[in-house]
C-alpha cells in the first residue's frame, strides 16, 4: 500500500525519478497523473483488505498475530480461575473481546478512505521517501484518534450483545472468591478498541508490505500497469 495524490508539478517531476525506482514504479512511460491514480488504488485496495481481513469472523481470535489476550494487569486473575477449573469462563470472555474487535473493524473503512482524499502532496513524499510501513504510519497518526471514538460505541455495543460484559463481571466476582488473588478494575471496553486499533494497523502493515513486493497482491490492471 503507498501513497495518494497527483503528482504533476516541476517539483513533483524532479522528485519522482529515484523515488518511483526505490518503489518499483514503472518510469518514463507511465504520466504523474497515471502513476497517482495507481498508488492512489494501491491505497485503497490495502486498506480495503486490512478491514476485510480483520472485519470478519475469527479475523482476530484465529489471527495469532493480533488476537485480543486477556488484559495484564487480569492474568492473576486469569491464572487463579484456570486452577479451580474456571478455564471455560475465561476462554469465552477472551473469544467475546475478540468477536467485539471483529464487529468494530469495518467501521475503519470510511475513515481511511477520507483520510486518502486529506492526502497532500508533502504528505505523499514522506511517505514515498519513508520505510516499508510509511503508509501505515501516516494512517496511524493521522485517524487513530477518529477511530478510537468511532470503535467505542460499536465495542461497547458489541461487548454487551456477545456477552463479554457480563463474563467480565461473572470473572471479578468468581475471582473474588479466590484466596489471595487482588482485584483490579479496568475500562474493559477502551482496552478492547485500543487492541482492536493495535491489530487493524499491524494487518494495514502486512498489506502495504505485500503491495510494495509481491506481485500477486497487485489485483487490478492498473496497479500492474504501474508496479513491476
Amino acid at each position: 500500500m503507498l501513497a495518494v495524490t497527483f503528482l504533476c508539478s516541476t517539483d513533483s517531476q524532479a522528485q519522482f525519478g529515484p523515488l518511483g525506482k526505490r518503489l518499483g514504479l514503472k518510469r518514463p512511460s507511465l504520466s504523474d497523473e497515471r502513476v497517482a491514480a495507481g498508488l492512489r488504488e494501491a491505497l485503497q485496495v490495502g486498506t480495503g483488505n486490512a478491514v476485510h481481513l480483520t472485519g470478519r469472523l475469527d479475523g482476530y481470535y484465529r489471527n495469532e498475530a493480533i488476537k485480543i489476550l486477556m488484559p495484564e494487569r487480569l492474568r492473576a486473575i486469569e491464572k487463579a480461575l484456570r486452577k479451580v477449573g474456571q478455564g471455560r469462563q475465561v476462554d469465552d470472555f477472551v473469544l467475546s473481546m475478540n468477536r467485539a474487535a471483529e464487529r468494530a473493524a469495518p467501521t475503519a473503512q470510511n475513515i481511511f478512505w477520507n483520510a486518502i482524499r486529506q492526502l497532500t502532496f508533502d504528505d505523499a513524499r514522506r511517505i514515498l521517501r519513508g520505510g516499508d510501513s510509511a503508509a501505515t504510519e501516516y494512517f496511524r497518526g493521522k485517524t487513530s484518534d477518529e477511530l478510537t471514538a468511532a470503535f467505542r460505541p460499536v465495542v461497547e455495543e458489541a461487548m454487551h450483545e456477545v456477552g463479554a460484559t457480563r463474563l467480565y463481571g461473572d470473572l471479578t466476582r468468581r475471582a473474588k472468591s479466590v484466596p489471595f488473588v487482588r482485584i483490579q478494575t479496568m475500562d474493559i471496553d477502551a482496552y478492547v478498541v485500543a487492541k482492536a486499533l493495535d491489530g487493524l494497523f499491524h494487518i494495514l502493515s502486512e498489506e502495504e508490505q505485500k503491495i510494495r513486493t509481491d506481485p500477486a497482491a497487485r489485483v487490478t490492471s492498473l496497479l500492474k500497469e504501474v508496479f513491476r
